[in-house]
């Protein structure tokens, strides 16, 4: 089976993507079930938010075994692996890098054992701002490098080193520390917890199965493995589920601040979030830019297919027909090869084409859900008028993306960011737009219906909910010394064996 080289190609360019997703979590306390089948399905779900690397932790209550590597979630796990993970709980991670490169080592879920013999397995959505602080309390305590450069393993090895605590008890120690977006899902061998940062960032939700629980990072994840939903993991809580239940705590006083940009982009239109369906927030987007940014045109066509909950909308609001104009290439996502110059050359063409019959002597309104660095409107705006458009009217169902994200989105850097140092004219310009339309940050607020005070808006705004550390203690290769960058390190080696965790936090290969 082909595997993952870890390397991204929404662009087909490593070097210059657009936003990239977050990570995917999901967690299952359920006893006489196939855990691991109801987590692979649950991952499945959750690809879109991370499609670097994939694992899956599984207990049978004598000892936690994880299977991780880089690639899909169906390029990773295979039926004779799944069967061989057998156990009553699990946990699995769909991986986008934000803190520490795409390596086999930084792939998740993370594994140690306390001096005592618990093992302890993790898997985070998020990103944290004080890693470079904690770092330094793991090398105070002394603790053994596993060669993982991202902050989950320092979480990791903080609980774990707590050997006189329970898992629980560690854990309502260690979170605490934690400064940034997390959403956790973590295990030892009898119990499944889940932890959520106090501003909740990042979205946790909690189903109920027959025979068992689930947690997941979208609802999409419970729907998948028929699973119903009971309610979001709150901000500041920590849940554990074993066979006495399920008991909630507190370890801070919660402060929500939900991504805004999930609404946008991330998360799937079937997900709901704080109540609100993502799909229905972003058709009412759209309705919201034609009151916006009206233009007179003869065809609405989304950017397939973050740009088509928002196209429907202002074409419903406008009267404008909605049709199809560009057709995407389903199977062009990834690339187990390092794109070659021509390839960069063709860039989007390899992933969407024009409809020629259908814009040919249109004014067209094309819709997308954001400009970061500008590359793939500018090479549609292009297409479309080589294609025969008369006229190219871009609408983005989000404000300008000004400030880059600290808390799990891996945006470029602000000097990269178009939107820096350019007014709309200037961005209407380079793209080569007839007329430019961003919806406002009002207008899509209002179209969550969430209170302001409730969304972290922090890369439109650049209000960052979450003080950010001074110098240069942040970033995605803190965790990585001159010499270690991923993009001068000699590729990682293939690791086809599950781990399992021996007392101290070493992790060894099963023989």
């Amino acid at each position: 089976m082909p595997r993952g080289d870890g390397r991204l190609s929404h662009d087909l360019d490593p070097q210059r993507p657009g936003p990239q997703d977050a990570c995917g979590v999901f967690g299952v306390w359920a006893p006489g079930e196939e855990v691991a089948n109801l987590t692979y399905f649950g991952l499945y779900a959750l690809q879109h938010r991370g499609q670097e690397a994939a694992g899956i932790a599984v207990s049978d209550g004598s000892g936690v075994v994880v299977y991780k590597d880089l690639g899909l979630v169906a390029q990773v796990f295979d039926e004779p692996t799944l069967k061989s993970l057998r156990g009553h709980l699990a946990i699995g991670h769909a991986r986008y890098s934000t803190t520490g490169g795409s390596t086999w080592e930084n792939a998740q879920p993370t594994i140690r054992s306390t001096t005592s013999g618990i093992t302890i397995a993790l898997a985070h959505n998020g990103n944290l701002v004080n890693t470079a602080e904690l770092q330094k309390e793991v090398a105070e305590r002394g603790l053994l490098d596993d060669g993982a450069t991202n902050d989950t393993s320092l979480v990791t090895m903080l609980l774990a080193s707590r050997p006189d605590l329970s898992v629980e008890a560690a854990a309502l120690e260690v979170l605490p520390q934690l400064r940034g977006a997390f959403s956790f899902v973590f295990m030892d061998e009898s119990t499944l917890y889940a932890a959520r940062d106090p501003h909740g960032v990042r979205p946790l939700v909690l189903g109920r199965l027959e025979r068992g629980w689930v947690v997941a990072s979208e609802t999409a994840a419970l729907d998948i493995v028929g699973a119903s939903v009971v309610r979001e993991v709150e901000p500041g809580e920590l849940i554990a589920i074993d066979e006495e239940g399920l008991r909630s705590s507190r370890f801070a006083a919660p402060e929500p601040k939900g991504c805004l940009f999930e609404y946008v982009y991330i998360a799937r239109p079937d997900a709901t979030i704080a109540g609100r369906n993502v799909h229905a927030a972003r058709v009412q987007i759209g309705r919201q830019l034609a009151k916006e940014h009206p233009v007179e045109a003869d065809l609405v066509i989304p950017v397939p297919e973050s740009g088509t909950p928002a196209a429907i909308g202002y074409a419903e609001a406008s009267g404008i027909t909605y049709g199809a104009g560009l057709m995407k290439n389903p199977y062009v996502g990834r690339t187990f090869i390092q794109p070659s110059q021509t390839l960069r050359q063709l860039g989007v063409r390899l992933k969407l084409n024009p409809l020629r019959e259908n814009v040919r002597g249109k004014r067209l309104v094309v819709v997308d859900d954001s400009i970061v660095r500008g590359n793939t409107q500018r090479a549609i705006v292009r297409m479309l008028r080589e294609a025969g458009a008369l006229e190219v009217h871009v609408r983005i169902s989000s404000p300008p993306v000004n400030w880059p994200c600290f808390y799990g989105i891996d945006f470029a850097t602000r000097a990269e960011l178009l939107a820096n140092g350019l007014d709309n004219e200037g961005i209407r310009r380079s793209i080569g737009a007839d007329t430019l339309g961003y919806v406002s940050l009002p207008g899509l607020i209002a179209a969550t219906e969430q209170p302001r005070s409730r969304l972290c808006r922090a890369c439109f705004d650049g209000e960052y909910p979450i003080d950010l550390p001074a110098g240069n203690l942040i970033g995605k290769h803190v965790l990585e010394g001159v010499g270690r960058r991923v993009a001068d390190a000699p590729d990682a080696p293939e690791h086809h064996t599950p781990l399992v965790a021996t007392p101290g936090g070493a992790t060894a290969h099963r023989p």
